[in-house]
């Protein structure tokens, strides 16, 4: 069977942890290597996710790739989304607010 190997990056705004994971990451940039595997049929061909990798760059430390679990890392990124909104909110309400004379 073929398969692929792709790569991506995602942001994260506030530190996190992933499911399966003690440690809290660091905000910031971070690669997502992912491995599909392709299943043909006769009129096309689908691609399933085999594994997915986190790539996190130690300072000062070797670079460490963890296996994570695609639905893992969509909830913490959908997570560090909502807490960038409800901050933005809190923020711009504050803005806004009128004062008193």
């Amino acid at each position: 069977m073929s398969s692929r190997t792709t790569t991506s990056v995602v942001t994260f705004l506030h530190p996190f942890v992933v499911a399966g994971y003690t440690d809290e990451l660091p905000a910031g940039d971070y690669e997502v290597v992912a491995d599909d595997e392709v299943m043909l049929s006769h009129s096309f061909a689908a691609y399933r996710r085999t594994a997915t990798f986190l790539l996190i760059h130690w300072r000062g430390r070797k670079s460490e790739l963890r296996a994570v679990d695609q639905r893992d890392l969509d909830l913490a990124l959908a997570q560090d989304h909502a807490n960038a909104n409800t901050k933005a909110t809190k923020n711009s309400a504050a803005a806004l607010s009128p004062s008193e004379d």
